[in-house]
Order: structure tokens, then sequence, then C-alpha cells
């Protein structure tokens, strides 16, 4: 899948997406400022997720029930110096537990992505729009 869109548009887009039935384990690609977590808040209303939902740079983890036995972990590895960080906080547990698994700066824990994910990469644009594809 691929789109051009804008912020006032990203709503719509979480719907797209998740109209595609990705992976539950999505990987979120893209430079600094690009709208990762905008789009992952999106995402997280768009599952129903009610309560307010922020970046987890400084906790790498936030945690979002969905539902009685369902949950959204979104991560922010941005900050980890090496895999094994990311292994003493339990990151195995969480990538491999069934449930949403959003992981923005992933390419910092390249040997502990599951075989089976979905990748969304975004671009900035000259015109402020951004560029979406989704594998």
């Amino acid at each position: 899948m691929e789109i051009i869109f804008s912020l006032d548009e990203i709503d719509l887009v979480a719907k797209k997406i998740l109209s595609q039935n990705p992976e539950k384990v999505i990987l979120f690609n893209g430079n600094m400022g690009v709208g990762k977590t905008t789009l992952i808040k999106a995402l997280a209303k768009e599952l129903g997720i009610e309560d307010a939902t922020s970046s987890p740079t400084f906790s790498l983890v936030n945690e979002y029930l969905i539902s009685k036995n369902e949950y959204l972990y979104h991560f922010d590895v941005y900050r980890l110096k090496n895999e094994m960080e990311a292994l003493d906080m339990g990151i195995d547990e969480y990538l491999y537990s069934g449930n949403w698994c959003f992981i923005e700066w992933a390419e910092n824990i390249p040997n502990l992505i599951p075989e089976v994910h979905s990748i969304i990469k975004i671009e900035l644009l000259p015109d402020g729009k951004r560029h979406l594809t989704l594998n």
C-alpha cells in the first residue's frame, strides 16, 4: 500500500492501514519529526484506545489496553545502546505475545524483530505532505 497524505488526513490513513490487515508487529521507519508517533496515536485511536497516548522515548514502552485480553505496546528504542538492553527489559515477551507491537527506531534492534512483521515507512515531501508505504 502506498499513500500520500497531509497530517489532517491522519485518521483516514490509520483506517486504511488497518483495513490492509497488517501483521501485529509493525516497524515504523522514517526520520525524526516525520510523524511516526502521530500516526501511531491515530492507529491507537482507530484500534479503540481512548486513553491519551504518547511517545515512550524515556520509558521505552507504553502499554495500552484495547479490550479485556488485547493490548497495544508502543516501543521507542531510539535511546538503546545495544540489543541486550532491549532483551533486559523483556522485549521478546512483548514481541511474541500476539498483541499489537508498534516499534519506532527498530533498526536499533534488527536481530530481535520477529520474522513475521509489517513495515511502515514515512517520508516528508517538499510540500509538507507525507509519503507512506506499508509492506
